[in-house]
């Protein structure tokens, strides 16, 4: 009995498929062929080079240099306190290798908006809109996140700094798929997190999500943070839901909407 050949994928359904593997996280082409990665090689590789005796110069492999590399924390401190302006930070961030979403991220997120501006937000981290255009909260979230901020007569294309804002995230590079920054990832960026914040010197940050609030509070339950205001970085800090929740649960932009109040009078007492 013959069988039917599959039908092709016409231009709309494979495109459809890739980008339904590019939202799972998938980043790198397969081959067609399988690959057994456990077939011994052809031939016996050379033998490693016998290690040096204790009597050998230490020169070689510098104990500072193997404390860095076991602690990335200290490594991105190091890097971030360098920094003596926000490009120089931005090229510290995009020099710092040791975080694994990097290798999967198209694109460095590193801010968006008015440096000067007296209200700074923080995100958590870029979505795939943020990560192709390489600015954050553009997606969706970052629609909405403008409406709501326009609002109360701010905007980050705003020239002037009390009329402005200025946009970060937690995480500079895409986690896969979308996922949450998980805390190894967020205790690494902190620091240059906390740099961004002192170089910019904003009167007042908002936090956006949990993620947001878990780096600059360290605490989480955002249905709990949201509306009672902290202290940040050695700033005034307003927790507030993250836009992406509000898209899921319209009902909440109430509270959101007093918010966005709350930070209108304080901006507007100062």
């Amino acid at each position: 009995m013959q069988t039917e050949p599959a039908p092709e994928m016409d231009y709309f359904a494979a495109l459809a498929a890739l980008e339904w593997q590019l939202e799972m996280g998938a980043d790198e082409a397969i081959l067609d062929a399988p690959l057994n990665r456990y077939d011994l090689p052809d031939s016996a590789p050379a033998a490693a080079p016998r290690p040096q005796s204790p009597s050998a110069p230490a020169a070689a492999m510098p104990a500072v240099l193997d404390q860095a590399a076991a602690d990335p924390v200290a490594l991105a401190r190091a890097a971030a306190g360098a920094a003596a302006d926000l490009p120089a930070l931005a090229q510290a961030i995009a020099d710092f290798d040791l975080c694994d979403l990097k290798k999967g991220a198209r694109s460095m997120v590193f801010a968006d908006g008015n440096p000067a501006a007296r209200v700074m937000v923080i995100g958590e981290a870029p979505g795939r809109e943020e990560d192709l255009a390489g600015k954050p909260f553009v997606g969706p979230a970052g629609h909405l996140l403008d409406r709501m901020f326009a609002a109360i007569g701010l905007s980050r294309a705003a020239p002037d700094a009390g009329a402005a804002l200025y946009i970060t995230n937690v995480l500079p590079w895409r986690p896969p798929g979308n996922r949450a920054p998980n805390a190894a990832e967020i205790d690494m960026m902190r620091p240059f997190l906390a740099r961004h914040v002192e170089l910019a010197d904003p009167d007042f940050l908002v936090l956006m999500g949990n993620p947001a609030c878990q780096a600059a509070l360290g605490q989480t339950g955002i249905a709990k943070l949201r509306g009672q205001w902290a202290e940040a970085f050695g700033r005034p800090a307003l927790p507030m839901t993250h836009p992406a929740y509000l898209l899921r649960m319209p009902l909440a932009k109430r509270e959101a909407w007093a918010d966005l109040l709350d930070l209108r009078a304080r901006l507007d007492a100062v």
